[in-house]
């Protein structure tokens, strides 16, 4: 077992998170907060959590620069703890994946587990320790879990072998099609990858999770996503990484079919345009730069529970003119 001690991290927030945190005035609040619930390890339960899972979402970030985000999956224990403070991650390199790039022994990631199915989950990033054929192992740098708020409940199933998942072709789109608009209109996931730099030129990479009504996330005619901030735990790590760092991948997927639509661009706070939510927050706009569409990339699919609406996603509604 690691000294208790030794098992904290030492990292504040950054200054990002520290200047959001302010403006929304909780930083009295949550001043130390920091040091006592982040954590550079895994603890029993945490492992046992991973183990249990089917699928993870990671992010990385590609040689220019590009945050992006994915999906992962496996037969459980394909994330398996070694030791408290690293995770082994089994799963097969996709060339036809963007995040890939990103993958590479050294290179910062992030990752959520997450059980749709029970609403858990809990945040890893840290750097790719080592990598062998088929396996990387994950140096923990942080760790920490996240509330339930806004996930839909469903269950997943398989129902291809990786093997199927080399016949997956990458389709990049110059724009926003017909398809992948309504994808993003129907979707009430998605997951969105950030990173900083920090002192030292050390790379921390996140990946959260972003959950509505189906249409919470707006495509705007100009191919422009505008993105409600709903209340939560006010860490604001994702926001508080926009803040030194506008860039953004987003992931979202069509549950039913497998089809996975992957973006990476530009971040700006603060417009809504002619339409708003009663109870959001505030508001920042996603300016697609790439655009890569993966027909069937899920070897699992996922069936929303009969009662697997979040009673948060209810409460907050849809987009309402103004």
């Amino acid at each position: 077992m690691p000294d208790p001690d030794r098992s904290k991290l030492a990292a504040t927030w950054h200054a990002g998170e520290r200047e959001m945190q302010h403006r929304a005035g909780v930083d009295d609040t949550l001043a130390g907060l920091d040091v006592r619930i982040f954590r550079n390890n895994l603890g029993a339960m945490q492992q046992a959590f991973y183990a249990r899972l089917s699928y993870a979402v990671i992010g990385s970030v590609d040689t220019n620069g590009a945050p992006w985000a994915t999906m992962i999956e496996g037969d459980p224990g394909f994330l398996a703890a070694h030791g408290a403070f690293a995770l082994d991650v089994t799963v097969e390199r996709d060339a036809s994946d963007p995040v890939d790039q990103g993958l590479e022994q050294g290179d910062a990631i992030g990752m959520i587990g997450i059980d749709l199915a029970t609403r858990r989950r809990l945040r890893l990033n840290g750097h790719i320790g080592r990598r062998s054929s088929g396996v990387f192992r994950l140096a923990i740098e942080q760790s920490y879990g996240n509330c339930p708020k806004y996930i839909q409940a469903r269950a997943a199933a398989f129902v291809s072998t990786a093997d199927d998942l080399s016949a997956v072709i990458a389709e990049e789109l110059p724009a926003l099609d017909e398809h992948a608009r309504a994808m993003i209109a129907s979707s009430d996931t998605f997951f969105v990858a950030s990173y900083v730099d920090r002192e030292g030129d050390e790379r921390q990479v996140d990946v959260s999770h972003r959950g509505g009504l189906p249409g919470f996330m707006r495509v705007e005619p100009d191919g422009v996503l505008t993105v409600p901030e709903f209340p939560g735990n006010t860490f604001y790590n994702t926001l508080g990484n926009f803040l030194l760092n506008p860039r953004a991948g987003l992931w979202c997927a069509d549950f039913r079919t497998g089809d996975v639509l992957q973006m990476t661009g530009d971040v700006r706070f603060g417009s809504h345009g002619d339409a708003t939510f009663v109870l959001a927050e505030q508001y920042w706009q996603f300016v697609p730069r790439r655009i890569v569409r993966r027909r069937k990339a899920l070897r699992q699919r996922w069936m929303l529970f009969e009662d697997g609406w979040s009673p948060d996603s209810l409460d907050m509604g849809t987009w309402e003119a103004i």
